[in-house]
Parts: C-alpha cells; sequence; structure tokens
C-alpha cells in the first residue's frame, strides 16, 4: 500500500517540510539559530515539567521520580473529570506558547522537536473536542491508548497502577516506602475518580459493551475479593522494604490501605459497571454511541497520524492480505500444507504438537527461556543494521495472570531513563496453544529487540518531552519494521517455518486494518470479525477472540501499524533509488529510529534530510 503525501494530517507536518528544510546560511544567522534554538528548547524543557506533572505516571515509569521531581515519588495521575478538565485547558496553553516559536529562526533538529510537540498538542485538543467521553491518552504515558471508555478489561487503574506499583516503583529508603504508601492511597483515589467518570459517561449513552463488561467486572471482583497477603501490590513492598533493611510495620500499613481503600473502591467499580450492563449494547463496535463516526475519525487520525478514511484504509487492508496470502502459499505447500486457503493451512501449521509448548508452568517456562534464546541469537547481528547502538535493557515476564484474561497477547513498557529498570516485554501465557514457536521470534524482534525497547531508548536522547510524547503509527509502523530487519539480518536463514511466522505476523497486522473498520465502521459483529481475522490469519479462536476484544475497547490503536510499517518502506524505497549505490540500510535504519516518535508526514522530511546529507 502508499500512501500520499495528502493523506497526512496537513498543518504541523506542512510547517514542519517547511522550517526543518532551510539551513542556516551565513554564520551571524546561525548564531541566531543557536540562541533560537536554546530558548525554544527551554520551552520544551518547561513542558516537559508539565507533561510530567500532569501524568506522574510516566515519571514512575521512566525512573524520573527522584532527585529534583522526588515530589512525584508519591504521585499517581489523577483521573478525575476536574483533572481532565485542567489537563485540557493547560495543553491549550502551552500550544499557545509553542505556536508564538519563530520556527524559521531554528535549526532543522530543533525545528522538528517544535513540530512534532506542537502536533502531539493539535491532535490531543481535537481529541478532547471531538471525544469528550472516555479517555482521551494522547498526551499521556499510555498515549497509544485512547478509548471512548474509561474502564475496560485492558485499561483502567486496576490495569495500570499494579504493575507501575510492583516493577517500577524503587526502594532504597524509607521515604521511598512511605511514598509507596501513599501511591497506594492515589490509587484508591484513581479507582474512585474513574467510578464517577463511568456513571457519568453513562449519562451521555457511552456504555462498556455487555460482552466487555461481563469481563471487566468479573476482574475486578476478583481483585476486590483477593486477601491483600496475596496481592502482588502487598508482596512485592515486602519483599523490596526488606531489600532495603527497612524495619517497622510496613506490611501491615500497606494491607490496612487495600483492605480500607482499594478493595472496597475496586468492588465499587464492579457494582457501577454491572448496574450498566442491562442497558449495555450487545456488540463491540462503537458505531451505537453518539458522534460514533466523528469519534472513531479521530480515533483513526489519531492513531495513523493520516487523513485515511475508513473505507480507504479497509480496502487497503484487504489488498495486503491478498498479497500475503500470495506469498506465503509456495512455503505453506512446502511443508505439505496444499489444500485450503492461506489462514486455514497456517491453522494447521500452528496445530502441530512437535510446535507447541506443554499449557501448563513448565511450558510457560520454557517457552520464557526460548524467547531469551532469540534475543542472545539476534544481538550480534544488530552493527548490521545499526550505526549507533543503544544497550537493549529488558527482561521478558509473562502478563500476570491476573489480568491476563483481558490483556493484549504481547505489548512491552519502557526501562528508566537511566538503565536502572528495564523495559519490560510481556507476553500472555494463558493458552500456549496461541503461540506455536515458529511465532516466537518475530512477536520479539516486534516488542523486545529491536522493536518497541530497542527504539525507545533512542529517546533518551532527546530533549525529555520527546521521550513523553509517542505517536501510535511511529511507533508500531517501527514495531512492524523491526520484525522486517530480524528477517533482513538472516535470522530465518535455514528457517522457512520462522519464515512463514514473519509472514503471517505481517499478514495479521495487514487483516487488522480490516477488522477494526469492519467493526466500528461497518457494523460488523465481533463474531464476524472473529471468524474473519481466523479465516485470513490462521489464529485460534481464542487468540482471535482477544485480538478483536482489544480492537472493541481501543477503536483504532490497530490502525497504526500497517500504516507506519508502509510508509517506513516507501520512504526506505524513495531514498534507495535517489542514492543508488550510496544508499546505506544502516544510515536508513539509524536516521528513522533516532528521530523518535512522530506525525509521519514529519518522518518523510527527517528522511528527505538525511538522503540529501549522505555524500555524493
Amino acid at each position: 500500500m502508499t500512501i500520499d503525501r495528502r493523506d497526512f494530517l496537513t498543518g504541523t507536518a506542512a510547517l514542519a517540510a517547511s522550517s526543518a528544510l532551510v539551513p542556516p546560511a551565513t554564520a551571524q544567522t546561525a548564531a541566531a539559530g543557536s540562541s533560537a534554538d536554546a530558548a525554544a528548547l527551554a520551552v520544551l524543557d518547561q513542558q516537559a515539567e508539565a507533561l510530567l506533572t500532569a501524568y506522574p505516571d510516566g515519571a514512575a515509569y521512566l525512573g524520573l521520580d527522584s532527585g529534583k521531581r522526588l515530589a512525584l515519588k508519591g504521585k499517581l495521575t489523577d483521573r478525575s473529570a476536574a483533572a481532565e478538565a485542567a489537563r485540557r485547558c493547560d495543553a491549550a496553553q502551552r500550544l499557545a506558547r509553542l505556536r508564538k516559536i519563530d520556527r524559521a529562526a531554528l535549526s532543522p533538529t530543533v525545528a522538528t522537536h517544535v513540530e512534532t510537540v506542537i502536533a502531539a498538542h493539535e491532535i490531543a485538543l481535537d481529541g478532547w473536542q471531538r471525544m469528550p467521553v472516555g479517555d482521551m491518552a494522547f498526551l499521556s504515558n499510555n498515549n497509544y491508548r485512547s478509548t471512548p471508555y474509561v474502564v475496560t478489561q485492558g485499561n483502567g487503574a486496576f490495569v495500570d497502577t499494579p504493575d507501575l506499583l510492583e516493577n517500577k516503583h524503587q526502594i532504597a529508603a524509607r521515604a521511598d516506602a512511605e511514598a509507596y504508601l501513599a501511591r497506594l492511597e492515589a490509587y484508591a483515589a484513581q479507582l474512585e475518580a474513574e467510578t464517577g467518570r463511568i456513571q457519568a459517561d453513562a449519562r451521555q449513552n457511552v456504555l462498556l459493551p455487555a460482552p466487555f463488561n461481563d469481563i471487566t467486572v468479573a476482574q475486578l471482583r476478583t481483585g476486590a475479593a483477593q486477601p491483600a497477603a496475596e496481592q502482588g501490590v502487598i508482596r512485592s513492598f515486602a519483599e523490596k522494604t526488606a531489600k532495603a533493611g527497612l524495619t517497622g510495620d510496613w506490611t501491615a500499613r500497606a494491607t490496612a490501605i487495600v483492605d480500607r481503600r482499594i478493595s472496597p473502591a475496586l468492588a465499587k467499580q464492579a457494582d457501577a459497571l454491572a448496574a450498566l450492563r442491562t442497558r449495555a449494547p450487545e456488540e463491540g463496535g462503537m458505531w451505537r454511541m453518539p458522534d460514533a463516526a466523528d469519534r472513531y475519525a479521530w480515533l483513526a487520525e489519531a492513531a495513523t497520524t493520516t487523513k485515511r478514511t475508513p473505507d480507504e484504509i479497509h480496502e487497503s487492508g484487504l489488498e495486503q492480505c491478498r498479497a500475503y496470502a500470495a506469498e506465503l502459499d509456495p512455503l505453506l505447500r512446502a511443508q505439505g500444507l496444499t489444500q485450503g486457503t492461506a489462514g486455514e493451512r497456517l491453522a494447521a501449521l500452528g496445530k502441530r504438537p512437535e510446535l507447541l509448548f506443554p499449557n501448563n508452568d513448565q511450558g510457560r517456562a520454557e517457552l520464557l527461556a526460548y524467547l531469551n534464546t532469540v534475543v542472545a541469537k539476534l544481538r550480534p547481528s544488530l552493527p548490521k543494521a545499526f550505526g549507533k547502538l543503544v544497550r537493549g535493557n529488558l527482561v521478558i515476564k509473562r502478563v500476570p495472570p491476573a489480568i491476563q484474561n483481558g490483556a493484549p497477547n504481547g505489548y512491552a513498557g519502557p526501562g528508566a531513563l537511566d538503565g536502572s529498570t528495564p523495559g519490560i516485554y510481556y507476553i500472555n501465557l494463558r493458552d500456549t496453544a496461541n503461540w506455536p514457536r515458529f511465532e516466537l521470534a518475530t512477536l520479539t524482534f516486534h516488542e523486545g529487540i529491536p522493536g518497541h525497547i530497542w527504539q525507545g531508548e533512542y529517546t533518551f536522547d532527546l530533549p525529555l518531552i520527546r521521550t513523553l510524547l509517542g505517536f501510535n503509527a511511529y511507533s508500531e509502523g517501527w514495531g512492524l519494521y523491526a520484525e522486517q530487519i530480524g528477517a533482513e539480518l538472516g535470522y530465518y536463514e535455514g528457517d522457512p517455518l520462522g519464515r512463514i511466522g514473519y509472514l503471517q505476523s505481517m499478514n495479521f497486522r495487514a487483516a487488522r486494518l480490516v477488522v477494526d473498520t469492519g467493526l466500528h465502521h461497518k457494523k460488523w459483529s465481533v463474531d464476524q470479525a472473529v471468524r474473519w481475522l481466523m479465516a485470513a490469519t490462521g489464529y485460534t479462536e481464542s487468540r482471535a477472540r482477544s485480538e478483536i476484544n482489544r480492537y472493541c475497547v481501543w477503536p483504532g490503536q490497530a490502525l497504526g501499524y500497517k500504516t507506519g510499517h508502509n510508509e517506513i518502506n516507501r520512504l526506505r524505497d524513495v531514498a534507495k533509488q535517489k542514492l543508488g549505490a550510496g544508499f546505506d540500510v544502516r544510515g536508513f535504519n539509524d536516521a528513522v529510529v533516532q528521530a523518535g516518535g512522530m506525525p509521519l508526514g514529519v518522518l518523510g522530511q527527517v528522511v528527505d534530510r538525511w538522503s540529501d546529507a549522505v555524500p555524493a
């Protein structure tokens, strides 16, 4: 699929095109640019601090809640309607200040930083206006996950905050432990605030669809009923305080907060959702809610940073799936699979016992160990793909069983900027039949190295605000491109099954374009979408349903993957044609990965500048 320039979001990207390509003409203008750059970067630094204050969860995830930001250590993001309104007002003020910067006076690099931050604020403010319900997350650390629903099986404080507390809150002194207790209190407040917003949105006829209401209520009730001593937030707290050598009644104090506030808040949220069950739509698409077409259009624009219509996206997905099926056909025939569609043959391949891990704790441990061997095998080849290498600091974990029924099949979270905590690549192991061995390398390249965790570490060299802000089409497009890098580095040489897994992954992302628009624009039922996805990809019903459930509650997010991947490859093809023998894929990869998250239109200008600078 190709994307015409007219399809990109207008305004900011066009400004970036002009400002980012104007070099300083003289020493005098260079000095002026340096002064203007310093002033612009100071503004960006101030705005980064404002974002950390507005979304302190992001400070915790990046290990920034220490030193001069120690006050953030005991805070969590306020999820109340009043706080959301304040964030919208603050964002509008920041955008007004950004627009006053004379971008023509800036160096190309700093101009790109400014334009990218402007774009993020423009998209966010557009979202607050067009989708005044649910969670407009574009400026938060969950910037990929805007949704018309405040809480679902895949988002909400009950999903996010236990992970933050267990994996990101570091304890070295008594003050850190006190901050942990403060965050437990704040967690209860998050739950209480969300419950009020769920009820407010329901008065606007925005209700979580019934099947996901059931899943979410069950998860919340399980959490509310779990004894505090068995909860991860308590067990990990006890381990951290003991490791730090802290004496005192820390566990008892934390347990009291769980019993007094958190468990009742979880139960109250479950009750609030359950009370809305009879009014909730049975189907998962958002097309039944008020202003659905415009709300979905914004979600698609935010996810892809293009103006492509749902119909255009749907048709492009169908076209790409047909192309991948044709490419898979001879590989599947070589495995003795000659009958049926590509999806049916992939399904048969995925059921072969020798390709599956046992569906028990031992099998799950073996699967995790295998993923680590994939990382170890690929690392030595990375200098062939990149001129500049980062650490690639990560650990691989299973999705916590408490949330696995509502969680995605795989995802990643960032490590601390100073390397004190690694990035985490999560894989959902509720059913190992969902993960035949030949698919796992590709998933690891996407989520870990050289995918999300690898790419995220390059942003640590950018101004802080560029690390805080993200763009779904860029990051997920890079994730798919990282899968491609793994293949281009020869990982699948002599491994035709691995090659099949790689193409299956690409085909799956193309299929997402079809089912997401099918659900929310073409009014498909959940079962229709599940059947179509199974037929196209060969996924098990369990895995396909998990995917469809995710698209129902995060409308549009799945559209960014193939949109971004296709655009990165289009830019690469243009650069190759332009540079001929002078094209070096390492230089191209460096240019893209070091650019950091940005709209696809701005990325095109970055690549143009890189190719212009390559010696003839």
